[in-house]
């Protein structure tokens, strides 16, 4: 039985994206599959910093287009669903999801993380009416208004940084002793007259009547609890994998990621990862394409040199 495509790529985001353009322009039939369209989740991203590009950065809403620009031209198909199985077949996988039901030869997955949750009373409630994971979105919003942002990392410092020509007043709120963003972003909020930063501190509450009024935080150094009053709560603690919808096909590590090796292989040939998906990632969208552009290559010599057991010959050379 003849597979539709030689590669199906999950995941739309700069590692899927990458992964489509190059396994395309090596002659692999390439067929991209996401839940939400190109881009993933830096289509959000006000200012991209981590990516090769111009000096003064980029938006996602300007990456995610141009990227899917050139995997268009390359030959790239589209498709909008979302996959809920992998599994092997004689002449490779086959990949079902809600619409789509695919026999490809090779599976690239770079489907991406999700943002984690607090898991903290409220936050589910005023989803959408207060709570929000996009500053570059709801920020208008927050005009003159003060708002919280919970973590420490990039995302946090990058979120607070687009949110200052709106809100009154910013605090980062972070459980450790230290942030962990980049010493660039550091040092921009130190400069930035309307961010304050709260070490050593958790927020333990949502609270509000209609929309958010309140954060309820404790301090662990003392244990004292005390409330902020804000009308915006931007959660950014970190990621969860995407990978729920394949089960146990491949390997994971104990974070939930994939394993991969230096080729993205997973534990199941003719399976690759890219991306922040993969275990061991440094979650930057700069080393995110390089992940697709290595799986896709090894994905084009995996088929190539016949690893589902028929021959092979209309790829370019991978080098």
């Amino acid at each position: 039985m003849a597979n539709d495509y030689d590669i199906a790529v999950i995941g739309a985001g700069v590692a899927g994206l990458n992964a489509a353009i190059a396994a395309a322009r090596h002659g692999a039939r390439t067929m991209i599959i996401d839940m939400l369209g190109a881009g993933g989740q830096v289509i959000n991203v006000d200012r991209i910093d981590n990516f090769p590009g111009p000096a003064e950065g980029m938006s996602g809403f300007e990456l995610g287009p141009m990227l899917q620009m050139q995997a268009d031209e390359a030959g790239v198909e589209f498709a909008l669903d979302t996959i809920e199985t992998i599994a092997k077949t004689e002449t490779g996988f086959r990949i079902a999801g809600a619409d789509l039901d695919l026999n490809v030869g090779a599976v690239i997955i770079a489907a991406g993380s999700a943002k984690r949750r607090l898991g903290i009373p409220g936050e589910a409630e005023f989803e959408g009416r207060g709570v929000s994971h996009c500053a570059s979105c709801d920020g208008p919003l927050m005009r003159g208004k003060n708002v919280c942002i919970v973590g420490g990392g990039d995302s946090a410092l990058d979120e607070a940084l687009a949110l200052v020509p709106h809100a009154a007043r910013i605090t980062v709120i972070h459980h450790g002793s230290g942030l962990t963003a980049s010493a660039t972003l550091q040092a921009k909020a130190r400069k930035t007259a309307n961010i304050e930063v709260k070490l050593n501190t958790v927020a333990t509450a949502i609270r509000g009547e209609g929309g958010v009024s309140a954060i309820t935080i404790r301090d662990l150094s003392t244990s004292a609890t005390s409330e902020i009053l804000c009308h915006g709560v931007f959660v950014y603690v970190g990621l969860e994998p995407n990978t729920s919808f394949f089960g146990d096909t491949v390997a994971l590590a104990a974070d939930g990621r994939i394993v991969v090796d230096l080729d993205m292989q997973t534990s199941v040939p003719g399976i690759f990862a890219a991306g922040d998906i993969r275990a061991r990632s440094v979650a930057h969208l700069a080393a995110s394409a390089g992940d697709g552009v290595t799986a896709a290559i090894s994905a084009v010599r995996y088929l190539a040199a016949d690893g589902i057991g028929k021959p092979v010959t209309h790829y370019a050379s991978a080098g």
